[in-house]
């Protein structure tokens, strides 16, 4: 399969500062992009970049906000956008949720994959750009301990898909991929719901995650994101990714 070289690009990467998109942000400067990371706090933003150096360029801001969006697709021109700021769900059975913690990965998750998109199309990003946005695996089988979680998830998967067909329809040849990633205690928001789902079922937090072998690390995620942001091929408009590397939707 022939691969694009990301030397010279640039990549955006939404939620840059921990979890996927700390391993997102750090593949994309290792392929040779300029990466620019976007997260609401600073100090994960500098961490990384003290590690990576040159080619990183930190941005404090709310990645839901929509002229953030305008802002940083018109100065930066990103030849790859990763949107993957997300939020930790509060967990619980449905009985204890209050609506604004169950809509809390609505309010981010997918409104921040809602406001790029919609640039990303009316801009328009570059032809030949590629978008990835983070769904879950979640959003094929449901998180019941999550909230609104699962939902938010399927919503930026239909999101995606919706965007890849507007970018066919307008000649604009910029593709949009969803990656529904696996649960793994590698990540924050995995920590706490491997906790919550061991305890649910009345396992041991060792044993639940032995289930979940090969272990998904975000490391891998961002491999997986420079594979999709540099293939020549038409790609699907969703993977699943486990330990076991990229599938093909069920």
């Amino acid at each position: 399969m022939s691969t694009l070289d990301l030397t010279g690009s640039t990549a955006i990467v939404t939620g840059a500062g921990r979890g996927f998109g700390r391993g997102i942000a750090a593949a994309l400067h290792a392929a040779g992009a300029t990466v620019v990371g976007v997260a609401r706090t600073a100090a994960g933003l500098e961490d990384l970049q003290s590690q990576l150096g040159t080619g990183f360029v930190p941005v404090e801001a709310d990645a839901t906000d929509a002229a953030v969006a305008v802002e940083l697709l018109k100065r930066y021109r990103p030849r790859t956008l990763v949107l993957n700021a997300g939020a930790v769900p509060p967990m619980g059975p449905l009985r204890d949720q209050t609506w604004e913690g169950f809509s809390r990965n609505w309010e981010v998750d997918t409104q921040q994959a809602f406001r790029w998109s919609q640039a990303a199309l009316r801009l328009p990003m570059p032809s030949g750009s590629t978008v990835i946005t983070m769904s879950s695996g979640a959003a094929l089988r449901g998180s019941p301990l999550s909230g609104g979680y699962a939902g938010a998830k399927a919503a930026v998967r239909f999101i995606t898909a919706y965007a890849g067909q507007e970018s066919v329809r307008g000649g604009l040849r910029i593709r949009f991929v969803a990656v529904l990633p696996q649960l793994t205690p590698e990540t924050m928001l995995g920590q706490v719901g491997v906790q919550a789902y061991a305890k649910q079922q009345g396992v041991a937090v060792a044993d639940f995650v032995d289930a979940l072998q090969p272990i998904l690390t975000p490391e891998q995620v961002g491999n997986a994101v420079v594979r999709l942001s540099t293939s020549t091929a038409d790609s699907e408009p969703a993977y699943l990714l486990t330990g076991k590397g990229l599938q093909s939707v069920p």
